[in-house]
């Protein structure tokens, strides 16, 4: 006895794919929603340094919490953690960031850089009509 048929695994993988556009079409009218990019980097849930983006050169920051330190490398609008002292270095794994809304994180060390934007201001934007 069958569970699936041939057909239902395509409207399956169809139904999987349309998931995702929802995603890409939000993450598009979000990075271009805004003008002022912004680094915040928190540690213990406070704001510890905010960096306005894109840096002109690469810039290397070191920051020490109660619990470790990370090393961070800011290279344009990219940001990455290069170094940290926690066990897994799950932080380092993965990667750069480089788009509004977009997070790094370091439990271990109670570290968050994220990426922000102050708003587009729409309101100058001219509106034609017949």
């Amino acid at each position: 006895m069958k569970i699936f048929k041939k057909m239902d695994l395509v409207i399956i993988v169809i139904l999987i794919i349309f998931s995702f556009i929802p995603h890409f079409i939000y993450s598009n009218v979000v990075s271009k929603n805004n003008k002022n990019l912004y680094a915040t980097i928190k540690v213990n849930g406070k704001v510890h340094t905010t960096i306005d983006l894109p840096v002109a050169s690469e810039k290397r920051l070191s920051i020490s919490t109660d619990h470790g330190n990370n090393t961070i490398v800011i290279n344009g609008n990219e940001i990455k953690i290069v170094d940290a002292d926690c066990k897994d270095e799950l932080c380092i794994k993965q990667g750069s960031i480089s788009k509004v809304g977009k997070t790094l994180i370091c439990l271990p060390n109670e570290l968050i850089i994220e990426i922000k934007g102050d708003e587009y201001d729409s309101s100058d934007d001219l509106i034609l009509s017949h």
